[in-house]
């Protein structure tokens, strides 16, 4: 459900290009139903909270239950900068948790621990503007809230800061996943099968080295 993460896929070979439209599109139906969902379940409660004035900013605004934005103080650049790390963050340790050459997660814990790390993320990377780190979890309950009531002001709120994290999360997502790839799946030891045919391969190119050398000293 994060298009950051099926881009960053998709970039190092893990998922066909021709799947990818597929998996935002399915992202984005997702997460626009689940935002029409939270707005059926808790009509009442979020009318009641503003008294029927649907706003994106103010005491009582509302519209961040659905999207993210940006507190007073953050700037378009830093928020930027936010959205990159967190996303590189997501996918650096996903990429751990899925290297079956490292220490993967437990077969079957998998969605625990995702969870769990995406938690946390969120309790230490989250206070700047909520932690998108996913494109498409953003900007389709956004587009809902647009449509519901809050109007055209979902796009304008933090100086027009829809298109942050529809953009830093994809970059960012691409250079976590690069950075585990250099750091460590680089210099994984190859399989035992192909550094036997090596050593094999080393050894007769040494034999015949001895072999001309012998020939020669003769």
């Amino acid at each position: 459900m994060n298009a950051a993460v099926s881009l960053a896929m998709c970039v190092f070979g893990r998922l066909g290009w021709k799947m990818l439209p597929l998996y935002v599109l399915a992202q984005l139906l997702g997460s626009f139903l689940a935002a029409g969902t939270i707005y059926a379940v808790y009509y009442e409660a979020i009318h009641d909270y503003c008294g029927g004035n649907l706003t994106v900013t103010g005491a009582k605004a509302t519209a961040g239950i659905f999207a993210t934005y940006p507190v007073p103080y953050l700037s378009i650049p830093a928020g930027f900068i936010d959205q990159v790390f967190g996303t590189a963050m997501l996918l650096l340790c996903l990429m751990a948790l899925a290297d079956q050459k490292n220490k993967p997660a437990a077969t079957g814990h998998e969605p625990i621990v995702v969870g769990l790390l995406v938690l946390l993320i969120g309790i230490s990377l989250g206070s700047n503007s909520g932690y998108a780190i996913n494109p498409t979890r953003d900007i389709a309950p956004r587009v809902f809230t647009a449509i519901a009531g809050w109007g055209t002001d979902v796009f304008r709120a933090g100086n027009g800061w829809w298109w942050v994290p529809l953009v830093a999360p994809s970059i960012g997502g691409v250079l976590g996943a690069g950075l585990y790839r250099v750091m460590v799946e680089m210099h994984h030891p190859p399989p035992s099968g192909q550094g036997k045919g090596l050593l094999e391969e080393e050894t007769v190119t040494l034999e015949k080295q001895e072999n001309i050398c012998a020939n020669e000293c003769v």
